[in-house]
Order: C-alpha cells, then sequence, then structure tokens
C-alpha cells in the first residue's frame, strides 16, 4: 500500500493519536460521555451539573471504586480513592501521611518524576536515594541495590515516561512500597496487594486529567506525629468514601466508562497480551532499522512509551512531517531527550502501531 494514498491519512481520515498524556481513550468512552454532557441516563440534567450529594452520582463513584477493587484483585485492606489533583500532589501527599521529620523514606531515582517525588519529600523527613541512573541518562533500571532497614517506605516510579523505561520486575523489601503508577496502571497483571501505597494521574490509562487515582492499605496510616490538614489526610477521604469535597465529577464518571470498558475486554491480563504485541511491534521495527535505534537498555524497555531517535539527527524534523500528514500524533518526544516517543496506552489499537511501522519503513526507503 502506498501510504500517501492511503486511508490513514490524516485530513479528513483516522488520527493515530500517540500522545503522552492526555492520552487516548476508548472510542465507545467518548461517545458515552458526549451523550451524558446533554443527557445523563435520561435524566435531562448534564453529568457536568450533577449534584454529587446524590444517588445518580453515588452510584458512580461506587461503580467505579468497586471497578478498580475487582481489576487490581485487592484486598479488604487496600481501600481506593478517586482525589482532585494529578500524581504531583502526591509527591507531598505521601510523605506528608508516611514519613516523620526524623524519619527516612527511600527512593529509586529513575527519572524526572522520581526526582520531584524526592525533591517533596524532602520536606517532611530524610530521604535516602538507594539507586539512580541519572549518570547515564536514566537508560535503565538499576538492579543490585539495598534498602535500610529503617526506611519506612521504598518509593519506585513504575514507568517512566519521558525516558522510556519500566521497572519489568518490581523489587522485593521487608518495607513498605510506594509506586508512582501514572503512565502503566492497569496495563499489565501485577500481584497490587504487595504495594502499601498506589498512586496514578488519571490521564494516561485510565480517564481525563483532573482526577487523582490513590490506593492505600490502610494499616500504614495514622503513624506519623504532625497534625495533617484535614483535605491531605487519606484517613479522611477513606472515612468520606472519596467525598470528603465536591469530587471531580465529569473526570470520576469518565474513568468509570474506561474502567467498564477494560473490563469488557477481558481485564488487565488481556490488555496486558495486546500492549505486549503493540511494544514488540514497534520495537522490531526499530531494531531491524537503519535509521532508528532506542534510548534505553533492551531488558528496561517500556511497554508504554517507546522512545526513540535518528541515527542521523538532521532528518528528525522530516519524519516528524511525514507522518503528521499521514494521521499520526504526538510522537514527538519530550522536550528534556529529543526524538521520538510514542506511547502505546490501553486504548491504542495494533492498527495505529502498524501504521507507524509502515511510516517508518516507508520513510526508510526513500531515505536510507
Amino acid at each position: 500500500m502506498n501510504i500517501i494514498d492511503s486511508p490513514f491519512r490524516g485530513l479528513g481520515g483516522v488520527v493515530h493519536n500517540f500522545n503522552a498524556g492526555p492520552s487516548i481513550l476508548p472510542k465507545t468512552v467518548f461517545e458515552q460521555a458526549a451523550a451524558a454532557i446533554l443527557n445523563y441516563n435520561d435524566t435531562r440534567l448534564s453529568i457536568l451539573e450533577l449534584g454529587h450529594r446524590t444517588s445518580l452520582f453515588q452510584s458512580v463513584m461506587d461503580e467505579a471504586r468497586a471497578l478498580v477493587r475487582e481489576l487490581m484483585q485487592l484486598d479488604d485492606d487496600h481501600e481506593v480513592l478517586f482525589l482532585h489533583g494529578g500524581a504531583s500532589t502526591q509527591f507531598m501527599q505521601v510523605p506528608m501521611n508516611l514519613l516523620d521529620d526524623k524519619e527516612t523514606a527511600a527512593f529509586a531515582d529513575t527519572g524526572v518524576w522520581s526526582t520531584k517525588a524526592i525533591k517533596e519529600a524532602k520536606l517532611f523527613g530524610k530521604v535516602e536515594i538507594v539507586c539512580s541512573s541519572r549518570d547515564a541518562g536514566f537508560s535503565f533500571i538499576p538492579k543490585d541495590f539495598a534498602v535500610p532497614n529503617d526506611a519506612k517506605y521504598l518509593h519506585i516510579t513504575t514507568n517512566n515516561t519521558i525516558y522510556g523505561s519500566q521497572w519489568q520486575t518490581i523489587p522485593k523489601t521487608s518495607n513498605s512500597l510506594v509506586a508512582d503508577m501514572s503512565s502503566d496502571i492497569l496495563s499489565r497483571v501485577l500481584d497490587f496487594n504487595t504495594f502499601d501505597l498506589i498512586y496514578a494521574g488519571a490521564q494516561k490509562n485510565m480517564g481525563p486529567t483532573g482526577v487523582n487515582l490513590v490506593i492505600v492499605n490502610k494499616n500504614i496510616l495514622g503513624k506519623v506525629k504532625r497534625a495533617i490538614p484535614t483535605i491531605m489526610d487519606y484517613r479522611n477521604h477513606i472515612k468520606e468514601g472519596s467525598m470528603l469535597n465536591t469530587p471531580p465529577v465529569f473526570a470520576v464518571y469518565v474513568c468509570m466508562l474506561t474502567l467498564r470498558w477494560l473490563k469488557s475486554q477481558g481485564g488487565v491480563a488481556a490488555i496486558e497480551k495486546l500492549n505486549n504485541e503493540k511494544a514488540a511491534l514497534l520495537y522490531a521495527a526499530i531494531d531491524e532499522s537503519p535509521l532508528f535505534k532506542g534510548t534505553i537498555n533492551k531488558e528496561d524497555r517500556s511497554k508504554m512509551n517507546v522512545c526513540f531517535v535518528m541515527n542521523d539527527p538532521s532528518l528528525e524534523e522530516a519524519f516528524l512531517n511525514f507522518t503528521k500528514e499521514n494521521g499520526i500524533v504526538g510522537i514527538k518526544g519530550h522536550r528534556l531527550v529529543g526524538g521520538f516517543r510514542a506511547s502505546l496506552y490501553n486504548a491504542l489499537p495494533i492498527s495505529s502501531v502498524e501504521v507507524l511501522v509502515q511510516l517508518m519503513k516507508a520513510f526508510e526507503s526513500k531515505n536510507a
């Protein structure tokens, strides 16, 4: 097929959304959410004007929390919260709830977001960086490190959106385990009960911006001596079922729809299989290419954010223009690293990856 003349062409045709976030969501979710803006469940009310204390919205919140619990197979010790803000709010809310000023938290420094979390934790206690890949441009995930026995928790960022690395094996530790899963939440099967606290901005795999998922083992709370502001105390949100204050109603509703969609696809195990296929297809094209090359150690490559560059950087702009002309959106790399980044989140169909690979090969044939 001639790509330029194909139905994949962007103008008037299909758009393939590889944005890193806010990112692609299922088409059916957009359709249902759009309808609900005009008329939610035949109430003649918009979801945007629905009272958050009404039974109508309470059922949305209840279902969203129940779907998370089901999809992640959480035990009774773990609570599900939908809170305001993104992961950046959790950078300070986690240590505020878990770390006293004379206590130590252990951190794996594997990218920009872990670095930001480290900065905020230092406001509440001591921080020990137990491993880092900074000197290598965050191009790998550290393997050999020790966590101090007295550390209150170990914090990891499971997937590094900017650099394209991912923890393929979650470290085992006797300390509490805290994870920022913003860019790979619900993308693969994990024993989520081994984590004492998980947080994730919704705008990658689960919904729109404006809401944050927090999974917390209630047994780790209430241990710090400091006074915690009411709105920042996880225990208050647990007590009120994520309704301590007015929740981001529309964002929670879209999350609920997306979680329904994920369940209908067969759940996390089924979507992991598809995610593996998408990543394998694109990485194979990169590794076989005379023009492109990956930037992360192969054993640490992310299944969500595929980062790569060109052997000849002078061709990058031409390739970006070529892909844009043919319906590819969002593959320009982060400003800190340049190159390209293709985000393969749950809702991205494998057909979009196939189109990107076709375009890479077509560009190679003209420029090799």
